[in-house]
């Protein structure tokens, strides 16, 4: 399996043969700020992406960073603890064959908005859903 991606201008380009975990939504408050919505993310391991490019990094909290192109602003990354980069799903050129496949956080969605379906959720964070695949 390989997944190719980037940003919206082009500037950013990725690329992993690393499997990728399932979509994770996430409605954490940070999220919801970056996206302007919820944020949709796969992972892969860490040392499997490649990235060409200049990625500009955020330090959103003490323990994680958001990488996103300084040209376009479009969020491609969050980089946490653990050996796995996750990757925004909607910066993935063509089928990654990766489906949505839970919700996170969800004590922290918008008010706007509701979360449809039968997909697990969790009211914070959830390592059964956001345990990375090797």
């Amino acid at each position: 399996m390989s997944a190719a991606g980037g940003c919206l201008c082009g500037a950013v380009r990725y690329r992993t043969d690393a499997p990728l975990r399932p979509v994770i939504a996430c409605h954490c408050t940070q999220c919801r700020k970056t996206s302007g919505h919820y944020a949709a993310a796969t992972s892969a391991l860490r040392a499997r992406v490649t990235i060409e490019g200049r990625v500009a990094w955020y330090a959103s909290s003490p323990c994680a960073r958001r990488g996103f192109c300084p040209i376009c602003g479009s969020n491609l990354f969050w980089d946490g603890p653990g050996t796995h980069l996750a990757i925004f799903a909607g910066t993935i050129d063509g089928d990654p064959g990766v489906r949505l496949a839970g919700h996170i956080f969800c004590a922290y969605k918008g008010t706007y908005y509701d979360i449809e379906g039968d997909l697990p959720r969790a009211d914070g964070a959830d390592p059964s859903m956001t345990t990375q695949v090797e």
